[in-house]
């Protein structure tokens, strides 16, 4: 997933505190007021030693952030293959094609470059530190989730251990008041950045708290203050202070180095993207000289890879943060056959369907305005939209563009079904479907599909 393509971490509906809807004030993990409202401060109950599934989680049954977890692999590998082929069924019947076998990880546990926690207080004077409770805003107390990538969670637990010492407090959302938010922290290649998201400007004691942080920790390679002081379901705010570092780090992958910065997005699992980013270069058939349309595409990953093997690449991407990184990662990576436009896709792809339709009158419009390279005419669309999938609108502008080939890359089973049905209206077929396990011991998939235009 290339994010929403927004790519703030916004607690929508799912498991993680970055993409948990909030439904109300926090309140305790371990029992619930008596009218059942969220009422009151977060508090937790001390994980069980105990797991329905093998002892696979102590804190399953709360979380509710690993809904395979304690299953083989192999299981929930099927599972997922069966889940996607029932979903798809009436595209595959209609398409005539068959859903490929899925394509597994090989290591399907401590694979998330990116650790993200929410802090709050509990009685006590206790600080938690975790994720929030499936379907609630209560906040469940972990260390050690076995998802997450070691050092990041280790980091996450030393920045706990500090807090007292520095007389840091976790931010209170039922009165608006504290410091301490949540803290992302991401794993690359170059290093590790630290982004504490909090609720007062003010940092009393920063660099001795950011010495502290770095003599334990020194691969961290930057550390940032996000400011986030808003009533919001927003996890990150709209300004950065770095406090050390420069402000991002770098990742390589594919054979190219991408800058990450704080609200930019960028796949968690890095073994799973390289298999998810070859087979959909596989699946675009690239010779060289098509021109490529890369829709949703965040930092510009999946363009800068297909880059190489055509004549030139398009990104569009909404995010203002991940546009510029995306135009850094170019530079940084030689790549000139790749342009980025700051946009919503749909409303990009729906200028350019204009301009095909009107024709001459459109584009003396826009010479005029000094924009005579306007590229209207595409090979391949690569899309990688959000968990919502894409909208009908963007669907027929690609119809009316005439993309003769689409590879589109769902994080959103559900979505995927109900926009394939779109497309298919609109004069294309379902070549070919494999899912990709982007997020073992989840129930999420990925999913890459081929859809080529019909002949007219």
């Amino acid at each position: 997933m290339q994010e929403n393509k927004n790519r703030k971490y916004k607690k929508t509906g799912a498991v993680k505190p970055e993409n948990k809807k909030k439904t109300g004030a926090v309140k305790p993990a371990n029992k619930k007021p008596a009218n059942n409202k969220s009422t009151t401060k977060s508090v937790d109950k001390k994980p069980t030693n105990r797991s329905p599934r093998n002892n696979a989680c102590p804190y399953q049954k709360k979380c509710g952030g690993c809904d395979y977890i304690g299953i083989p692999y192999g299981k929930q590998l099927q599972m997922k293959q069966e889940r996607i082929e029932k979903l798809l069924l009436p595209i595959t019947r209609q398409s005539r094609v068959k859903v490929q076998p899925i394509v597994g990880a090989d290591h399907p546990e401590y694979y998330r470059n990116k650790v993200h926690s929410v802090f709050a207080g509990a009685k006590g004077n206790r600080i938690l530190r975790g994720i929030y409770e499936k379907n609630s805003h209560r906040v469940v107390d972990i260390k050690g989730c076995k998802l997450e990538d070691r050092t990041a969670d280790a980091i996450i637990e030393e920045i706990r251990n500090l807090m007292p010492s520095f007389r840091m407090k976790p931010y209170d959302e039922d009165h608006g008041v504290g410091f301490l938010r949540h803290v992302l922290v991401r794993v690359a290649s170059s290093g590790i950045m630290v982004v504490l998201v909090t609720g007062e400007l003010t940092f009393p004691g920063k660099n001795n708290f950011v010495k502290a942080l770095r003599k334990k920790f020194p691969e961290i390679e930057t550390i940032i203050q996000n400011i986030n002081n808003k009533q919001t379901s927003m996890v990150l705010g709209e300004r950065n202070i770095i406090l050390y570092g420069k402000g991002f780090v770098v990742d390589d992958r594919l054979g190219l180095s991408f800058r990450i910065s704080p609200s930019a997005f960028f796949q968690i699992n890095t073994e799973q993207t390289v298999k998810l980013y070859d087979l959909a270069l596989q699946e675009a058939g690239l010779t060289g000289k098509e021109t490529v349309l890369d829709a949703y595409c965040g930092t510009g990953t999946i363009g800068m890879f297909m880059a190489s093997h055509a004549k030139q690449v398009v990104g569009v991407e909404l995010n203002r943060e991940a546009t510029r990184d995306a135009y850094n990662n170019a530079k940084a990576n030689r790549v000139k056959n790749i342009r980025f436009v700051n946009q919503d896709a749909t409303e990009y792809l729906e200028y350019l369907a204009s301009l095909r339709r009107e024709s001459r009158r459109n584009v003396n419009r826009h010479e005029a305005s000094g924009e005579k390279d306007v590229i209207t005419s595409f090979d391949v669309l690569c899309m990688d939209p959000p968990r919502t999938g894409s909208t009908p609108r963007f669907i027929k502008a690609v119809a009316t563009l005439q993309i003769p080939k689409v590879v589109y890359i769902s994080c959103g089973p559900d979505t995927l079904a109900r926009d394939l049905m779109v497309f298919t209206k609109l004069g294309y077929k379902v070549d070919r479907i494999t899912p990709v396990d982007m997020f073992p011991q989840t129930e999420h998939v990925e999913t890459v599909v081929l859809l080529s235009r019909k002949a007219d």
